[in-house]
């Protein structure tokens, strides 16, 4: 996708992210601008630049986030120069299939303004229906202004936002719906809300209640990843662990993935959680095969080897 980053009618800017299409021309343009040294005032972007760069793929968010940094930072300039610093909501909105980084990528933006103050604690409280969603009448409300208020400082983040929507007029989710709206807009500088879901069904809620969409005014497509990207996710995971794969390991795995990724749905694969799955797996049963093989040697310890490999029958 050659424009990633879209600026909707409604004011929401729309980001895709983990996209695989690359553009030579801009490549080389990029390749040729001159590296940027920040001062070390900017500690803070360089320090949460060294956690995204650590992630896979996602460009443009890792791009969105250093804009976000000079707004804000830019911002304070102009209140110290004596000019208007007009205050923005951050609320968010995720979209995209399990797996894609949805979860990691709301903490490291927690971290980041915690340590530019726009937040007071950067600490993400997680939650799903069942944590907003009450019993009876008055209960839902309760529920869901008891977690705003625990996320007061930080982010709530609320996974499979879209269900919420599910029941219908009558469902108590449109209660939950309706509190969280109310909090966003009176306490819209004490807190950030992200809801995260599948795509359509985000699109889906955001008709539930005529004041959501203006709400969110940041909006972010995660893209399920490529195998080359499952692949860089899964040595990288190796390497954390001081684990290595072999050859025969290495092809097995990515064939392995080719195949699951055809034979599953998007919307049910889980992304860079069943690679980890499948590492966490091989890794029990190479220890498993060390153990009767009463192998100890340095190099069989870091070695994956193909038969040592376990992959789910179906997806968990």
């Amino acid at each position: 996708m050659e424009q990633p980053m879209r600026m909707k009618n409604n004011g929401q800017i729309s980001i895709v992210l983990n996209s695989h299409k690359r553009n030579p021309v801009r490549e080389m343009r990029n390749a040729e601008e001159p590296v940027k040294v920040f001062p070390q005032e900017h500690a803070a972007l360089k320090e949460i630049e060294a956690e995204l760069a650590s992630l896979v793929g996602m460009e443009d968010m890792k791009k969105m986030v250093k804009e976000i940094y000079a707004w804000i930072y830019v911002n304070k300039k102009r209140e110290e120069a004596g000019l208007k610093a007009g205050k923005q909501a951050l609320h968010m909105m995720f979209k995209g299939n399990p797996g894609t980084g949805k979860t990691t990528v709301a903490r490291l933006i927690g971290k980041l303004f915690l340590k530019m103050n726009v937040l007071s604690k950067g600490h993400l409280i997680e939650a799903e229906r069942a944590d907003l969603v009450g019993e009876y009448i008055g209960h839902t409300a309760q529920k869901t202004r008891d977690l705003v208020k625990k996320a007061m400082g930080g982010i709530l983040f609320v996974d499979e936002a879209y269900s919420l929507g599910r029941g219908g007029e009558k469902d108590f989710g449109k209660e939950a719906i309706d509190t969280l709206v109310k909090h966003m807009e009176d306490k819209q500088h004490e807190f950030i809300l992200i809801l995260a879901g599948y795509s359509r069904e985000m699109d889906q809620f955001l008709t539930l209640n005529p004041g959501l969409h203006s709400r969110f005014p940041l909006v972010f497509q995660f893209q399920d990843y490529s195998v080359d990207q499952l692949m860089e996710i899964g040595r990288r995971m190796l390497t954390d662990k001081e684990y290595e794969l072999s050859i025969d390991a290495e092809r097995k795995i990515r064939e392995h993935l080719h195949q699951v990724k055809t034979a599953i749905s998007p919307a049910a694969f889980s992304n860079g959680r069943y690679v980890r799955n499948v590492i966490e797996k091989s890794i029990r049963s190479q220890a498993m095969r060390l153990l009767l093989q009463n192998t100890y040697d340095r190099h069989e310890l870091m070695t994956i080897r193909s038969n040592d490999l376990l992959f789910p029958s179906t997806e968990e």
